[in-house]
C-alpha cells in the first residue's frame, strides 16, 4: 500500500512539472517520525515542499490514537513554522481494507491528492503582495 501511496504522489508531481529527478525519497521508521525528517528536509533548504506518507490502522490499543493524532499535528505545526507546504498522506483508518481502498490508484488514490495539495499550496506567494485594508466602525 505504501506503494500505491508513493506511486501517487510521484504521478501527481509528475503532472504538475516536475521532474522526476527532483523527487526524493526518505523512509522513516514510522508517522510519529515524519514530523521531525520534514523539519530537517526543509531545513537543509533544499525542498519546495514535502509529501509526508503513511498508514496507521486502528489497533486494540490506544496507540492509534497518539501516533495518528501527533503526526497530523506535527506536520501542520511544521508547516505553519516553516511556511513550507506538506501534503498529508497518512491514511488513518480503521481496519487494512479502508486502508488499501484509499491507497489504491484505481479507488482513493490518496498519495496522488496529498503530493496535488502541496503543489497548489507553492501557487500561494510566502509573501503575497497586497494593497492596504482598512475599516472604520
Amino acid at each position: 500500500m505504501a506503494d500505491w501511496l508513493e506511486d501517487g504522489a510521484r504521478r501527481a508531481l509528475s503532472d504538475c512539472g516536475c521532474k522526476a529527478e527532483d523527487i526524493e525519497v526518505f523512509a522513516v521508521p514510522g508517522c510519529f517520525e515524519l514530523p521531525l525528517a520534514a523539519s530537517r528536509l526543509i531545513a537543509s533548504d533544499g525542498f519546495d515542499g514535502i509529501v509526508a506518507l503513511g498508514i496507521v490502522i486502528q489497533g486494540e490499543t490506544p496507540h492509534f490514537d497518539f501516533v495518528a493524532g501527533e503526526c497530523a499535528r506535527g506536520l501542520m505545526n511544521v508547516s505553519l513554522a516553516t511556511g513550507t507546504p506538506i501534503g498529508f498522506g497518512v491514511l488513518t483508518t480503521n481496519t487494512l481494507a479502508q486502508a488499501q481502498e484509499r491507497a489504491d490508484p484505481k479507488r482513493g488514490d490518496r498519495g496522488y491528492e496529498a503530493a496535488i495539495a502541496a503543489a497548489t499550496l507553492l501557487l500561494i506567494p510566502k509573501e503575497a503582495a497586497r494593497e492596504p485594508v482598512g475599516f472604520r466602525r
